[in-house]
């Protein structure tokens, strides 16, 4: 009997930890709210802020979720389609709004991008091709919140912002492959390491209120071009040559 009870109150305690991950996966829809009452405001880096806490959530939640066992605890909870719908909120759906209110970009342009970004994230997210076998993204990988990020780090005319980011939904569903910067195996370490510089420089600038030097900035487009291209580059490369 001693034995049983112990075993009931070990699953117990496992399917317990199994729902946390699941509140701590949800929560980013919750930093998401938080984020959007800051960007109405147009306190913009606070905002950037509590979407970079969600984006560290996102980061973490995955491992957490395989290391305990979640889908076998917890059967009848899609940690899948709880990712999706807190990834669409903090990627997709808020920074829609930061980018259509920043006044970066046409003033006619802006809506119109902002209705399209939404309409092709969601989109993006229902596409069951969207990620490869090897842990690839299909198109570009609906980072809107970072496309954010780089908009009013690098606060371009708003003619060139408005083309970018039109050019950035295009390319989510032309079928070319971008390296998951943390999941992809080639070179992982190397891609692990620039993503903590990156992460370094990320919060450096928000915390400095997008007024960094053009080193800061040059390093973070730099990152960004690597994380976009270098899959597709090499790829390339390799096939000339092979």
């Amino acid at each position: 009997m001693s034995d049983l009870t112990d075993q009931k109150s070990t699953r117990s305690s496992a399917c317990l930890r199994a729902f946390c991950v699941h509140l701590l996966t949800a929560s980013g829809t919750g930093l998401a709210l938080i984020a959007m009452l800051e960007a109405v405001r147009e306190h913009w880096a606070a905002m950037f802020g509590w979407l970079g806490l969600a984006l560290l959530i996102d980061a973490i939640d995955g491992p957490l979720a395989r290391r305990l066992d979640v889908g076998e605890r917890l059967p009848n909870w899609s940690g899948e389609t709880l990712d999706l719908v807190v990834d669409f909120v903090t990627y997709v759906f808020v920074p829609a709004y930061v980018i259509t209110a920043s006044g970066l970009l046409l003033p006619l342009a802006a809506p119109l991008l902002g209705f399209v970004i939404v309409v092709s994230g969601a989109l993006y997210f229902a596409d069951r091709r969207m990620k490869t076998d090897d842990n690839r993204f299909r198109g570009f990988p609906a980072l809107w919140n970072l496309a954010a990020f780089y908009l009013f780090l690098l606060k371009p005319p708003a003619s060139i912002g408005s083309a970018a980011l039109a050019l950035l939904v295009v390319l989510s569903f032309v079928p070319v492959h971008v390296m998951h910067p943390v999941r992809t195996m080639r070179f992982r370490p190397f891609n692990l390491t620039l993503m903590v510089l990156w992460a370094a420089l990320c919060i450096f600038t928000v915390a400095a209120n997008f007024d960094v030097s053009a080193i800061v900035k040059i390093v973070l487009c730099a990152i960004a071009l690597y994380v976009l291209f270098s899959d597709l580059i090499l790829r390339t490369f390799t096939r000339r040559f092979s």
